[in-house]
């Protein structure tokens, strides 16, 4: 069958993943191959002090990426979409929506960069003797407890970006399992909200009276494969604005991009792991066991089908480093030589291999807003060196691209040199991997473990999130969402190995051995710059 056929008869599957700086949609084919893609350009916005999205912009930026894959299956087919075998929405993880009970949002969405909440996520964490992240939706709830928010008494629903849209365009009040353990940690073993816990928070908040209690505002649970509802009339009228796409389409549980970057890179099963890394970076390692203790660095979630990964969370990433690149843009500007930004990044990151693998003594805080990992409540990008570094072109990138997983390490030394975690597939996906083999390498010296990157990791997100809808519809074997994974989407490819070389591994070491002394001078420009 061809695509345009699979699109006529109604075949296609529809992924659509909200990211920090784009709104991503791709369709896929009957073997789960994308065939068309659409995007849209966002920014979140400092409100009163917090980062969000408001309301009207996650609907012109859902309405306006499916209007560009609708133009894009125009363009290379000739033709319209006006039904789907099936839609999965996913969206960045963590944050806060609360609703009342007429279904209108309370405050503004308080995103997954907010670092408000260190109280609340500290008291959490002594309550339940588990890690709760600050950026996690329970940690938002208490602390609006803690700081008296008028809101709270209102709230009748609380849920993610992703569930929120979910809601909106089926009316169901779900979300996928991965998404949920963002919201409260999961029992492995029922496979829903934690029971314990659920009683704990209950107690704790009892004498404020409020009229509801923790389950009756969380969403359902549902694991992968699970039906979660079908496109309502409405709905189908929010996503298409054009009015071709028709309701009735099955639609999956909604899920978290951490989710989605597991499925995208063949890492549900365990002791395997991915390693995402863009405007910001995470690594998820799917456990055989719990660990044996919290870490206030690890968060404890769940892979879309509710196998225990633990997950290194950080807030930055490649946001600095494309600032730095972008300056390079601008001095080839200013020479009248056409730009090229694909040759530029791979220029200047391939330069970056031919540094000292110490970087000479340079140091990069890629922070743009604070890294709870290393104990930052707020950011401020800082380059630094002393006199008697070596200061030159490859060693400044080099510095910048250790910077990118820098924290990263920093939280997957524990797992792997204090927890003694066994992984035999470590994949990587993301901006930082563009350029080939560089990333790669990067990565690989930073955990000291091969790292594999597949020709299909530029699909990201939206694709795995494709991959989840696809099996809910065609999963005829009743198999589990790995071996669906193995067996009907990547057939045995794993993509392309690098392995870390000892110079590599004790350079990155040197490193950030310098770094964790200069956390002092990020801490002073955080206290002393407004």
């Amino acid at each position: 069958m061809t695509a345009k056929e699979t699109i006529q008869q109604g075949k296609a599957i529809l992924g659509i993943e909200f990211g920090s700086t784009r709104i991503k949609a791709v369709l896929i084919d009957e073997e789960n191959k994308p065939i068309a893609q659409g995007s849209h350009d966002w920014e979140n916005q400092l409100v009163d002090g917090l980062w969000t999205y408001s309301v009207e912009a996650i609907w012109y930026g859902l309405q306006d990426c499916y209007a560009n894959l609708r133009a894009d299956v125009l363009k290379q087919y000739d033709t319209e979409i006006e039904i789907l075998a099936g839609i999965g929405v996913s969206a960045m993880m963590h944050g806060y929506m609360a609703f009342n009970e007429k279904e209108e949002i309370l405050v503004p969405f308080r995103t997954w960069r907010n670092t408000n909440t260190a109280k609340a996520a500290a008291a959490l964490s002594e309550l339940f003797v588990y890690n709760i992240p600050l950026r996690w939706s329970i940690s938002h709830l208490y602390e609006a407890i803690l700081d008296n928010e008028e809101h709270v008494s209102d709230i009748n629903y609380l849920t993610t970006l992703a569930g929120f849209i979910h809601w909106q365009i089926t009316g169901n009040k779900v979300l996928g399992i991965g998404d949920a353990s963002g919201m409260l940690p999961i029992d492995p073993e029922t496979k829903q909200y934690n029971a314990e816990m659920v009683r704990k928070f209950d107690e704790l908040i009892a004498p404020k009276g409020f009229s509801w209690k923790l389950l009756d505002i969380l969403p359902r649970i549902l694991e992968a494969g699970k039906n979660a509802g079908f496109l309502t009339e409405e709905g189908a009228k929010k996503l298409d604005v054009s009015g071709h796409l028709k309701p009735g389409i099955p639609v999956c549980p909604p899920e978290g991009d951490a989710g989605t970057g597991m499925v995208a890179t063949n890492a549900v099963k365990q002791r395997t792991g991915n390693v995402s890394a863009g405007t910001s970076s995470f690594s998820m390692i799917v456990l055989e066991k719990d660990l044996s203790k919290p870490y206030e660095m690890i968060d404890m979630v769940t892979t879309p089908d509710g196998s225990l990964v633990a997950m290194v969370h950080c807030n930055n990433c490649t946001s600095d480093l494309n600032a730095w690149v972008n300056l390079f843009k601008e001095y080839q500007q200013l020479l009248g030589i056409p730009v090229d930004m694909n040759e530029v990044f791979g220029k200047l990151y391939n330069n970056a291999l031919t540094g000292d693998a110490d970087c000479g003594g340079l140091i990069s805080y890629n922070y743009i807003s604070g890294e709870p990992v290393t104990g930052l409540a707020e950011g401020r990008p800082l380059f630094v060196r002393s006199a008697k570094d070596k200061f030159n072109l490859a060693n400044f990138m080099r510095a910048h691209l250790y910077a990118s997983v820098g924290v990263l390490k920093i939280g997957n030394d524990i797992l792997f040199n204090e927890e003694k975690i066994k992984v035999d597939r470590i994949t990587g996906h993301g901006g930082l991997f563009k350029t080939k083999g560089v990333g790669q390498r990067i990565l690989a010296a930073a955990i000291n473990s091969p790292i594999s990157v597949m020709e299909t990791a530029g699909e990201g997100g939206p694709w795995g999130m494709a991959l989840l809808a696809s099996y809910l519809v065609n999963n005829k074997d009743n198999e589990t969402l790995a071996d669906y994974l193995e067996n009907k989407v990547f057939a045995g490819n794993t993509g392309t190995e690098i392995a870390p070389t000892p110079e590599d591994v004790a350079g990155f070491n040197a490193y950030i051995a310098n770094y964790k002394r200069g956390l002092a001078i990020e801490q002073a420009a955080v206290e002393n710059k407004k």
